[in-house]
């Protein structure tokens, strides 16, 4: 029997997580469609189904609704499974239940303890370990367990997050522009899509025949570009250290030794060349990190996933304790599609 699965995104990143999902489930013979509420549909491939609406989606009839959204419409027929839009960088309510979830496929050893302990907690949702499906092509092609050389001329990811009171954009932008300008390195730039547009429009004035400013859709893309990364509190950070390669933070709200985290622009010269030395207490930290938040290295995280949803509806789809009513979140979802008809 095909089975369906619904693919729910809130934002245009949804796309780089979740289509890993869909080319798994089409593997499998069965059908993946995708509800967007917010952007991102309209970046749709042909190939790709668009439900435009909440009678298309009851109609469709998930036996699954997978999604990297913090919430998910209750209404909507399947399991609800959450498989996360990135890793926990240190910001507030990433190990912060909503009440929305059957299912919760955890990235790694860190986050799979976490909310373990918080399923046992509270009793209305199941959590299973699987890597996260947005690695899935990265890792099969770049999942190799040694960081390539340095290039000749070293090349610098410089990416901020887009809240206020973690990015270091603004702080760091000058001390950017003078060293993008020396030829030492080459530099590419890319910013979270919610930055403000006025710290967009000054980065990408920057550029010069050494430091390009980047518009892909999917960060993991530059990877493999670059040797290292500069950041603040920007989960992306996570991703890049999976690459075994060394990222310069400034004032990271979860430092550590996998880190070379700094307060100050001054700062940041002699961190670049240190990260650049790849001192070997450095690496260690870096590759212990790493293996701890996902250790898969395979490509084949949406695969454990969809086995994840299998088990779990084998099993009875059902948790020990009833969801909670969530009513007013809930009230503002069904406001927002508007939708007021029965919760299945």
């Amino acid at each position: 029997m095909t089975k369906h699965y619904l693919l729910y995104g809130s934002e245009r990143y949804a796309l780089a997580i979740l289509r890993p999902l869909q080319e798994a489930i089409r593997a499998r013979g069965h059908e993946a469609a995708w509800f967007f509420d917010g952007p991102g549909g309209e970046e749709l491939r042909p190939d790709e189904t668009f439900l435009r609406s909440t009678r298309e989606v009851r109609e469709f009839a998930p036996m699954a609704v997978l999604t990297s959204s913090n919430a998910v419409p209750h209404f909507f027929p399947g399991v609800k499974v959450e498989v996360f839009h990135g890793f926990d960088a240190g910001k507030p309510r990433h190990i912060y239940i909503r009440g929305f979830f059957d299912l919760y496929c955890t990235t790694g050893a860190r986050d799979t303890q976490a909310f373990t302990e918080k399923s046992r907690e509270l009793g209305h949702f199941a959590v299973k370990e699987t890597g996260w499906p947005k690695l899935d092509p990265f890792m099969r092609a770049h999942g190799s367990p040694e960081p390539p050389p340095l290039r000749a001329q070293p090349v610098i990811l410089y990416h901020s997050t887009f809240s206020p009171s973690w990015s270091a954009a603004p702080i760091l932008y000058e001390t950017i522009r003078e060293m993008s300008r020396t030829g030492r390195w080459r530099w590419i730039v890319t910013l979270h899509p919610k930055s403000a547009p006025e710290t967009v429009a000054k980065y990408k004035a920057l550029e010069n025949e050494y430091l390009r400013f980047a518009t892909e859709d999917n960060i993991l893309d530059l990877f493999p570009q670059v040797d290292m990364m500069i950041s603040d509190t920007s989960s992306a950070l996570n991703e890049f250290l999976l690459t075994y390669k060394p990222v310069v933070t400034f004032k990271n709200r979860r430092p550590g030794p996998q880190l070379i985290d700094i307060d100050s622009p001054d700062l940041l010269l002699p961190s670049i060349e240190r990260a650049l030395s790849r001192p070997p207490e450095l690496m260690r930290a870096i590759r212990e990190y790493a293996d701890s938040i996902h250790p898969y290295r395979d490509g084949r995280s949406s695969e454990r996933v969809l086995d994840a949803v299998d088990e779990f509806i084998a099993a009875g789809a059902r948790n020990p304790k009833p969801k909670p009513g969530n009513w007013w979140r809930k009230i503002k979802i069904r406001k927002r599609l508007g939708y007021w008809g029965p919760a299945r």
